[in-house]
């Protein structure tokens, strides 16, 4: 073999053995969840909340910079997702169900959820991007939601009639990124356009990463509602 050719990839194929038509990836991503909760429930709220205090020092440090940078600029990026067999009405009822007092509910939707607090003060503790972040949804001062009527990314009200905005904001009132998601019912399901701004100057794989992060936790949210409807 000469030095420009190059090996063909090594797979590996399950022949038999388990039952059912699961894959291998199937089992290790049921076997990940179990051993993260495990250590979440092990660890609780206040476990992982110090075990993690460098970490979001430095994430907090990292959204700072990049808002006071950017001063006052987003860019903006949109995932889509398509849902069959679930209206936007019921999902939403789950979701108002949950943020109101189920944070396990909340947490098992991603594996970098650390902490969503269920108690009314809105914290998230979670990765943006490389960076574990500790931050706040909500308004932020008068008339501090009043960019979402005017944003570029915003739906018309007839097909996409449910709509919520926010600001991420630090404990000490920087604004480190907005949300806007929204969702539409269709024939058979729903539409949920889900877009994330984040300070301009941040680097792009910021934004790709968090496009990622709502696929992953919308998706099974959305499946944990569906399973709640049984």
């Amino acid at each position: 073999m000469t030095d420009n050719q190059t090996s063909p990839p090594v797979t590996v194929t399950l022949e038999s053995g388990p039952t059912g038509a699961r894959s291998i990836d199937d089992f290790e991503l049921f076997y990940a969840r179990r051993a993260l909760d495990r250590f979440r429930t092990r660890l609780g709220r206040q476990g992982l909340l110090d075990l993690l205090a460098a970490d979001i020092e430095e994430g907090n440090a990292f959204l700072r910079d990049s808002a006071r940078a950017s001063d006052g600029s987003f860019k903006a990026g949109t995932t889509v997702l398509a849902t069959r067999g679930l209206t936007s009405g019921a999902f939403l009822a789950w979701m108002e169900k949950a943020f109101a007092g189920d944070e396990n509910a909340l947490l098992a939707a991603h594996p970098e959820h650390y902490v969503m607090t269920t108690d009314g003060s809105a914290n998230v503790v979670e990765n943006i991007g490389p960076h574990v972040c500790s931050f706040y949804m909500g308004g932020w001062g008068t008339d501090a939601m009043a960019w979402a009527a005017d944003a570029n990314e915003l739906l018309p009200e007839s097909e996409f009639p449910h709509k919520m905005s926010s600001n991420l904001f630090l404990a000490d009132g920087t604004v480190v990124g907005r949300a806007l998601i929204q969702f539409g019912d269709t024939a058979d399901g729903f539409t949920a356009n889900l877009t994330i701004y984040m300070p301009s100057t941040c680097p792009p794989d910021i934004l790709e990463h968090h496009l990622r992060h709502y696929a992953v936790e919308f998706r099974n949210w959305i499946i944990a509602a569906a399973a709640a409807r049984v």
